[in-house]
C-alpha cells in the first residue's frame, strides 16, 4: 500500500492541474477504509461542492488507473470547512490573529514541565517555527516539523470573516417541490 507521501505527490498535480490547492491526505481507518483528500480555492481557502465532485471524479479516474491502495476504501473529496485543519506553515500566516489549538507529536519543556497542547491567537511564522499566544506563557514558538495536529478554533469572527469570502451567488434561489411532483425554482 502507498504512504501518505506517496498518496499526496500522486494526487497533488491533478488538484494543482483543476486551479486548486492541496491541503491534506489522509488514511482513516474505521468500519471501512477513508481516503479522504482536503483541498481548497486559492483565493477563498474553502470549495463549491460541484468543484469537490469534478476534483473527485478525476482523483478517482487516476487511483482506477495507478490502483496505489491493496484494499477497499471510500474516497471522500472535501473543503477543508471553517475550523480547518492548519497543515502547511502558510496556514498559520494566512490565519494569524485567529484561535488554533496546536499539538505537538513530543513535548517541549516549558516552566519545568514538559508541554504538547497549546491554544490560543495565532502570531504567524519565524522561519520554519510557528508563533502562537498562549495564556499564562505569552509569545511561544513551536517547531513547524513537530506538530502532531492543528486546527483553527470556531469563533464569531472566524465565520464572519470565512463567510464573507465566500460567493453568495444562487443563495436567493430555493427550489421547491410542487403538488404535482415537478420541482420548481423560485428567485
Amino acid at each position: 500500500m502507498a504512504t501518505i507521501e506517496e498518496l499526496t505527490a500522486l494526487i497533488e498535480p491533478v488538484v494543482e492541474t483543476a486551479g486548486f490547492e492541496l491541503v491534506r491526505v489522509s488514511l482513516i481507518t474505521g468500519p471501512s477504509l477513508t481516503l479522504q483528500v482536503m483541498l481548497e480555492d486559492p483565493a477563498t481557502g474553502q470549495m463549491k461542492v460541484d468543484d469537490c465532485a469534478k476534483v473527485s471524479r478525476r482523483i478517482s479516474a487516476l487511483l482506477d488507473e495507478v490502483d496505489p491502495i491493496d484494499s477497499e476504501y471510500m474516497l471522500e473529496v472535501s473543503s477543508p470547512g471553517i475550523d480547518r485543519p492548519l497543515t502547511r506553515l502558510k496556514d498559520f500566516e494566512r490565519w494569524a490573529s485567529h484561535l488554533a489549538k496546536v499539538e505537538l507529536a513530543d513535548g517541549i519543556q516549558m516552566n519545568g514541565a514538559e508541554r504538547k497542547r497549546f491554544q490560543g491567537p495565532l502570531l504567524g511564522t519565524a522561519g520554519t517555527d510557528i508563533r502562537i499566544e498562549v495564556e499564562g506563557l505569552g509569545e511561544v514558538s513551536l517547531p513547524f516539523a513537530g506538530i502532531r495536529t492543528a486546527k483553527l478554533l470556531l469563533t464569531d469572527r472566524l465565520i464572519a470573516e470565512t463567510g464573507a469570502l465566500l460567493s453568495e451567488e444562487g443563495a436567493d434561489e430555493i427550489e421547491e417541490e410542487t403538488a404535482d411532483d415537478e420541482s420548481e425554482l423560485r428567485n
